[in-house]
């Protein structure tokens, strides 16, 4: 259930989602902010947190890293709204600490440490800030703009995280929206219980996605430095409608268009509305990493995201959570009382249907991986 809302979301407009769609969370500090409503993002990362370690202590060479340069620069690629990226980074810095510790350990001096937030434009980096620890013992810097582009300087990256981001897509499929293409996605908001033409638009769109973000990644990165990547996925060959993010997207496209019969919304705008998130396979991102040639795979695994979840889902708590990562891709599309309107529906949907949410499989739809910079 952690992963079912994310650390970098959607700005939403339904044809182009990367600039314009990778979604706009609510900033500041306010009772339905991002910031005060992704404890569930948290404990996912947490989950991983041993994992890296091992990784970075097995796989980086902080030494060859040390004889071109004595800054360490770290980089979070859809940073997106308050502390769980600063906690993350700061993990990843205590882990690289020890890793120097442990491979230089004749030598007194750490590398100055540097940590850049990279998300949209549009995304409240003065918020993410307030959160910053006054004796941090870093510098820091915001680099707004797509992580589907370059967004730092050729070679000068050494490691880069990137949790809960890469399932938004930077675009949508032009097909879903064409009445004459088979992939044409009427009365439905996502490929979840669509025809496999749809699915497969979704599919090829994140394969592009993927091969511009590793080829971005490439161009900063320097040799021997690794991409921590945590999201988002399913095991190969499942159906999205088996996972507890599939039936509430089923559900969000139910009430729609319930809507749409009572006049709150039109059935044209729904036809027009798709959510831009895909879960990849590992199958399929093992064949993106492959094809694009820039990095080797030194870890990949499925992972249960939210082991610490048991008993009873408390909906509303839920609910409230989804909404504050996702409310921006509905508000460029539906008028903000429509958006109460769903979101309540949703808590009634969902509430009862509570005993299938939580016998739902779980097991496998979180993706870790660490890539690394041939």
């Amino acid at each position: 259930m952690a992963a079912l809302v994310s650390d970098s979301l959607a700005k939403k407009n339904n044809d182009k989602a990367s600039e314009n769609s990778t979604a706009q969370v609510i900033g500041g500090h306010g009772t339905n902010s991002y910031s005060n409503n992704s404890s569930y993002q948290r404990l996912s990362a947490n989950v991983v947190t041993k994992k890296i370690e091992d990784a970075i202590m097995k796989n980086l060479d902080v030494e060859t890293l040390s004889s071109t340069s004595n800054i360490f620069r770290v980089a979070d690629f859809g940073c997106g709204v308050g502390s769980n990226t600063i906690n993350s980074m700061q993990d990843l810095l205590q882990i690289v600490e020890k890793k120097y510790i442990s491979q230089r350990p004749t030598s007194s001096q750490m590398p100055e440490f540097q940590v850049i937030f990279n998300d949209q434009f549009t995304n409240d980096f003065n918020t993410l800030f307030t959160y910053l620890p006054q004796d941090k013992q870093y510098l820091v810097a915001s680099v707004p703009g797509s992580f589907h582009n370059q967004v730092l300087p050729k070679s000068s990256l050494h490691l880069a995280h990137c949790s809960y981001s890469l399932h938004w897509l930077s675009r949508l499929p032009k097909e879903l929206r064409d009445e004459r293409s088979p992939a044409w996605n009427k009365g439905k908001i996502h490929y979840t219980s669509a025809p496999p033409e749809v699915l497969m638009a979704y599919a090829t769109q994140f394969a592009e996605d993927l091969d511009d973000f590793l080829s971005a990644r490439g161009r900063e990165m320097v040799s021997g430095g690794m991409i921590v990547i945590v999201g988002s996925s399913i095991p190969d060959g499942m159906p999205y409608s088996q996972v507890v993010n599939g039936i509430m997207y089923d559900c969000m496209g139910s009430i729609l268009m319930d809507m749409v019969k009572t006049g709150s919304i039109s059935e044209a705008d729904v036809d027009a509305f798709n959510l831009p998130i895909y879960a990849c396979p590992p199958g399929e991102f093992i064949e993106g990493v492959e094809r694009n040639g820039l990095f080797s795979i030194e870890v990949i695994e499925l992972m249960n995201p939210a082991p610490w979840l048991k008993g009873p889902i408390d909906i509303p708590v839920f609910v409230k959570h989804v909404r504050a990562a996702m409310v921006g891709m509905f508000s460029n599309h539906f008028p903000s009382k429509a958006i109460d309107e769903l979101f309540d529906h949703l808590v009634l949907k969902l509430s009862d249907i509570s005993q299938q949410l939580e016998s739902c499989y779980r097991d496998g739809l979180q993706l870790f991986a660490i890539l690394k910079r041939r």
